[in-house]
């Protein structure tokens, strides 16, 4: 598959879907261990890039602008710490499986409300993807 990626204000270039990706996020692999609070986290943190990618990609598909598409990517990194952070403060949910806490904190309204607190704007910033992102969810288990 071959997807534009916006590279400057009217320049576009072809790449790869794969190429495309590690240009918008390069240190996807990173992210797992930049959200642990434990070393047994990781895997935790990789279980949920492995549910964030297909998303990622899907963004790219999109046609945003470069903006766009780092506000989006910045927002599910927070979603994905915000999963891990939960999941210390409420030992109920040590146990849940990571697509069910994902569907506890993901609605179509938006996402958790992420501490430490962030003013109004950048929430409802980080809501608006978290809409994006529940929708995704909901059109490919119908698929």
């Amino acid at each position: 598959m071959v997807s534009k990626l916006r590279t400057g204000k009217d320049k576009a270039a072809i790449v790869t879907e794969q190429q495309a990706l590690e240009q918008y996020v390069p240190d996807l692999h990173n992210w797992p261990a930049s959200w642990r609070v434990v070393d047994e986290d990781i895997s935790t943190g990789r279980t949920i890039v492995a549910i964030f990618t297909p998303f990622l990609e899907h963004l790219l598909t999109l046609g945003c602008t470069r903006k766009t598409l780092l506000r989006h990517r910045d927002h599910i990194w927070m979603l994905g710490g915000e999963m891990i952070r939960r999941r210390h403060e409420d030992p109920d949910l040590l146990t849940l499986q990571v697509e069910t806490l994902l569907d506890k904190l993901i609605e179509e309204d938006g996402g958790p409300l992420i501490w430490p607190a962030i003013s109004e704007a950048p929430q409802n910033s980080f809501d608006a993807t978290c809409r994006k992102l529940y929708q995704y969810l909901d059109r490919a288990s119908l698929g």
